[in-house]
Order: C-alpha cells, then sequence, then structure tokens
C-alpha cells in the first residue's frame, strides 16, 4: 500500500512538470538570443481581440508562424491587464491592475507561452504601458488617492485633460511615491516574466524625467539584455528620456493629406525631413498606415481609397524612411473599422495576395541595408514619390504613383539607360526616358 502511495506521489510530481505553461510560471522566459538593432526594427501589433473572443493570448501563438512569415521580428502586445469596471467602456487603457493579467485574455502562463514563443522564433516581444492614467477601481483610488491629479476647486480626482477619457483617473507624477510603484510594475514585466520593453501609451502626457528615471531603472534591471522602449509621442525629450523610437504621426497625416485632399506628394519629403531633424541620429520614427487607434475610424484600404492605394502608401512610408509597423490585420486587407474595446473576428485567410505582398516588401526591406540606412536623395514630383537611397556603392530607386490614375514620369536622370532588378518582380528593368505607372503601381529597383 505504501510503495502505491509513493508511485501515485511521484506520477502526480511528473504530471504536474509537463503541465502546459508550468514551466514558463517559475520564472522569466529565457532571454531572445539576438535584439534587432533599432534602425532593423520591423514591429506587428497585437490587439488580442482580433485572435479570439477569449484565450486570446494563446491565440495568438497559435498563429506564431504566420507572423514571423511577415518578416517581422517585434510583437508589441495591446494592454492585457485586468480592465476597470467603474465608469468604464471595457476599454483595454483603463488599468485596474499593473502586475496582472485580464482572464479575458489568458493567464500569466499564457502569456509566458506567448513570450517563450516569440523568443524561440526570433522575435522580441513588448508590452503596451499606460502611466498617464488607471481606471477607477485602481486600488491605489482608496489607497493613495494623493497619488491622482484634483481639481484645484473640488479636490475631487480629475480624469485626464484635455481629452474625454472619463472612464479614467489622471495621475499626479509631482508625487513620488507613485513614480516609484509605477517602476516597479514595469520592472516586474522585465525582471520576473522576461519582456523584452515597453510601447508607452500617451508618452507625451507624462514629464520626461519620469521616463528617464523608469528607463534607466529597467535597463539596469534588464542587465545584459537590451530591451526596446516605444513612445507614443514625438516630443524631442522622448530621446534625451532614453527612449529608441517614437512616432512618425506628421509623416501619417500628411500621407492621408496627400490621397485625400490632393496634397503634391513632394510635401512627404519635407514631413519627413522635419521629423528626422527632430531626433538624434540612430533613433527612429515608427512609420506607419495605421495602427488600433486609427483602425477604429477607417482602415488603410479605406483612408487610402482601395488595397491596391493601401499597399502604395505602405511603401511610400516605410521605404523613405523606416522603422516599420503592421497592425494586425492589416496584412490580410481586413476592410472594416475595428474598435478595440470588443471582439472583432478577423478572417485570417482573406486576401493572401496582399498578405504575400506584405511579406515580400518586408523580406526586400530586411534584406538591403540601404533602405534603412542609405541616404535619401528626393526626385520631388506632384504626384508620384520617386527617391533614391544610397549606400556605399549600393542604390535603389523607389518610385510610387500615390495617384489612382495612370502617370509617366521622366526616369531620374542618374538612371537613364541603365539596367535595373525590380525587386518587386525579381525581373529585369530597363530604364530610357520615361517610367509609365498604372493607378498606385510601384516600382523598387536596384
Amino acid at each position: 500500500m505504501k510503495k502505491h502511495s509513493f508511485f501515485i506521489t511521484i506520477l502526480a510530481v511528473l504530471l504536474a512538470a509537463c503541465k502546459p505553461g508550468q514551466q514558463e510560471a517559475e520564472g522569466p522566459v529565457a532571454p531572445l538570443a539576438q535584439m534587432p538593432a533599432v534602425k532593423d526594427v520591423v514591429m506587428y501589433q497585437v490587439n488580442p481581440r482580433v485572435f479570439a473572443p477569449k484565450n486570446s493570448l494563446r491565440a495568438v501563438a497559435d498563429r506564431i508562424d504566420s507572423i514571423q512569415a511577415l518578416g517581422v521580428n517585434v510583437m508589441w502586445v495591446m494592454p492585457i491587464y485586468p480592465i476597470g469596471i467603474e465608469k468604464g467602456k471595457n476599454s483595454p487603457y483603463c488599468i485596474q491592475d499593473y502586475k496582472a493579467i485580464a482572464p479575458e485574455f489568458g493567464t500569466l502562463d499564457d502569456f509566458k507561452y506567448l513570450a517563450r514563443t516569440c523568443h524561440e522564433h526570433g522575435i522580441a516581444i513588448i508590452l503596451d504601458w499606460v502611466a498617464n492614467h488607471t481606471a477607477w477601481d485602481h486600488p491605489w483610488l482608496k489607497e493613495h488617492p494623493e497619488w491622482y491629479t484634483h481639481d484645484e476647486k473640488t479636490d475631487t480626482i480629475i480624469h485626464p485633460r484635455p481629452w474625454d477619457w472619463y472612464d479614467v483617473a489622471d495621475l499626479n507624477y509631482d508625487n513620488n511615491d507613485m513614480r516609484l510603484a509605477m517602476i516597479d510594475a514595469m520592472k516586474y514585466w522585465i525582471a520576473d516574466v522576461g519582456i523584452d520593453g515597453f510601447r508607452c501609451d500617451v508618452a507625451d502626457g507624462v514629464p520626461a524625467d519620469f521616463w528617464k528615471q523608469a528607463i534607466d531603472t529597467l535597463r539596469q534591471a534588464a542587465g545584459n539584455r537590451q530591451i526596446l522602449m516605444l513612445a507614443e509621442g514625438k516630443r524631442p525629450d522622448n530621446f534625451t528620456a532614453g527612449f529608441d523610437m517614437n512616432y512618425g504621426w506628421d509623416f501619417k497625416d500628411q500621407l492621408v493629406r496627400v490621397f485625400n485632399e490632393g496634397q503634391p506628394v513632394s510635401s512627404l519629403f519635407d514631413a519627413d525631413k522635419a521629423e528626422y531633424d527632430s531626433i538624434p541620429a540612430g533613433k527612429v520614427k515608427l512609420r506607419f498606415t495605421t495602427n488600433h487607434d486609427h483602425s477604429t475610424e477607417k482602415t488603410p484600404p479605406v483612408e487610402f481609397q482601395s488595397l491596391r492605394g493601401s499597399m502604395a502608401a505602405y511603401v511610400a512610408s516605410v521605404f523613405l524612411h523606416g522603422g516599420a509597423l503592421i497592425y494586425g490585420s492589416q496584412e490580410v486587407g481586413y476592410p472594416e473599422p475595428i474598435n478595440f474595446f470588443k471582439y472583432v473576428p478577423v478572417d485570417w485567410t482573406a486576401n493572401p495576395d496582399i498578405y504575400a505582398e506584405y511579406q515580400h516588401l518586408i523580406k526586400v526591406y530586411n534584406e538591403n541595408p540601404v533602405v534603412r540606412e542609405g541616404a535619401v536623395v528626393p526626385y520631388p514630383h506632384p504626384d508620384v514619390l520617386a527617391f533614391e537611397r544610397t549606400l556605399n556603392a549600393d542604390s535603389m530607386l523607389v518610385i510610387v504613383n500615390l495617384r489612382d490614375s495612370a502617370i509617366t514620369i521622366p526616369t531620374p536622370q542618374p538612371w537613364l539607360n541603365k539596367e535595373a532588378v525590380d525587386l518587386r518582380t525579381n525581373t529585369n528593368a530597363s530604364l530610357r526616358d520615361s517610367v509609365a505607372l498604372a493607378p498606385f503601381e510601384y516600382f523598387i529597383l536596384k
């Protein structure tokens, strides 16, 4: 009887050891073998609510081969923390607990499984961090009301101004104890869970000296590991605070105006230069044609007039001056707005030709350093974006028709009568006096 009981105990221990996710729960996930350099980042944004109505962290992990095949090397996961109920709208940016995971998305085991799966596929994983505000039912409100911003007249806690975000309470960054608690929560995900950095929501709404304090602490906590810090902001002090990347909002806005207001395509060179002149050398603007905020209103096929227009816009955005972002759903040309406050099913088998096109574009982007590091030589035109990128003896000519009509432009003088390879089609191209482009057609010539 004792021998039987002994074997039952051993079996129970073995079964527990083999339980899925058990290994992840015991400590941080194994580090990524090699973090991508900031200039080489190709980011994939995960909105868990387009992957599954529940247990979506596992659903994302189940799609890792398809995500990896796009050529991405960083996964940004939108907030997965418990969501506030008091005054709540079911927004994932309404955080009730910074050190937990909402049951809707899964468990800590599920998240560590996703992180470990990403690392095994050579993909870094960063979490969305919401430092500007919390839910109204976050424990801090009752335990430390002084950690929040109060109305001067009524002495009541306020929502973030000037926005209409009534579902969240504004944090007071004059309070040092709150700062330390926030940094402690961020440090938990780096040191105890093993993620590779953060995308920081409303970064410009939080003082730069806090970000420096936090980022210095996080890099120290990471030890020998590198971490990636992305600011949802455009203040110059994002970078003095320690961020590696921030948002290319102005370029995206100008791209929309080119498509929908008839502004000259040549204005994109000015928008690009203005953004990169505002940041230190070696830092990067995140370029995108959509993200979770923009796709709530219009997806790329709508905002850029058609599926073909959306692809022309993507080439213009990423090849002129990356880093590159793909928002999960745009790779299949999802046409309808995505309200990230609720589950929205996406057909991942739709538009396989669009998926293949994104895959091929990112492959060209990854395999040609001239795209990411080369100097830009513009060839201004009112309707066509044409520019050369040069790096040492390497050069590439990108020509993108951003209009829904056929256009012929003169061949840029340095490329006149040259033989090239069209990397879009992997075919040879002979450049003569002019280049004819169909509506929204593009060429990537080397």
